[in-house]
């Protein structure tokens, strides 16, 4: 099969190469995935995870990739509610990655079925940012109706689940970014937006919950406009940012068949919409994940026709 391959960890995405890899088999509880559509986050080969298995042994070359929507082609011992010929979507576990790829082993617990009039492209777009952007608001952040939102990072793939589910849930949202970024992000769904290099951040708060996705001297900053008993949560590392009467969460996401069930249900409904900003054939995978110019949304490599 084709695969994107990487060895050298100091070279990140320019050390990418495309290579014929034998296929993958489904151990234990595992389904093989025949790939249709895969996702890449920018940092992926900044993780310990990449890079070695969980008892620390070096696993180069790696296949990166985590998020993929397709078809499942073979189940391993074990394996429940999921079957052959399914369209599903999902993540891959960080430690095995390899959706960047024709066909990739995947534990069956961390997919869910892809309703059929949901494009592959979409399904693989969709579960990270949805995820993270679910995990964040209803599970960490505990957010309610009437609550106010400031979300950095408004008009990227991640972001823009953040702005979109926050205000369906009944939110105000204040979206932060570059100032090029603020139709973008209004159009998803932001009340307000503040450009980071021209107005007052300060000017935002108070806000019952900041969801940041920078981090440094913005999380730093936000941390003082959160109200008492509200939450910062983050997704760029520990810091030592807190609100003076709140919380600070940095969460790092699981897979949860359910709640990509509920997030795929509103691409559906027309409630949720994904932040594509590019799609490129497996063949020019390298290409696109070192690009020439700044693309804005999620890159997402179409592996099949």
């Amino acid at each position: 099969m084709k695969a994107i391959i990487v060895t050298d960890r100091a070279a990140g995405t320019a050390g990418m190469k495309l290579v014929e890899q034998p296929e993958p088999q489904a151990a234990i509880n595992d389904v093989v995935v025949q790939v249709h559509a895969s996702g890449f986050t920018w940092d992926e080969l900044t993780w310990p995870s990449t890079w070695t298995d969980r008892l620390g042994r070096d696993r180069a070359p790696v296949i990166p990739g985590q998020e993929l929507a397709g078809v499942v082609t073979a189940l391993g011992y074990g394996t429940r509610g999921l079957s052959v010929g399914q369209r599903v979507f999902g993540l891959a576990d960080s430690y095995r990655g390899g959706t960047l790829a024709e066909y990739v082993a995947v534990e069956a617990r961390n997919l869910a079925p892809l309703p059929g009039d949901v494009d592959f492209t979409v399904g693989a777009s969709v579960a990270m940012p949805g995820l993270t952007a679910w995990q964040g608001l209803f599970e960490h952040g505990r957010l309610r109706a009437g609550q106010s939102v400031l979300v950095h990072g408004a008009a990227g793939a991640v972001g823009s689940m953040v702005t979109q589910l926050a205000r369906e849930a009944g939110a105000y949202v204040i979206g932060t970014g570059r100032a090029a970024h603020r139709q973008t992000a209004l159009d998803f769904g932001a009340q307000e937006f503040v450009a980071l290099e021209n107005d007052a951040l300060e000017d935002a708060g108070p806000v019952d919950l900041v969801f940041d996705l920078i981090g440094g001297d913005i999380a730093k900053r936000s941390a003082g406009l959160i109200r008492a008993g509200g939450t910062l949560v983050t997704i760029a590392g520990p810091t030592e940012a807190r609100p003076a009467d709140g919380l600070t969460i940095d969460f790092v996401l699981v897979s949860d068949r359910a709640q990509l069930g509920e997030i795929v249900q509103r691409v559906r409904d027309g409630r949720l919409w994904t932040n594509i900003g590019k799609i490129a054939t497996l063949d020019d995978a390298v290409a696109a994940f070192n690009p020439t110019k700044r693309i804005s949304g999620k890159t997402i490599i179409r592996v099949r026709p």
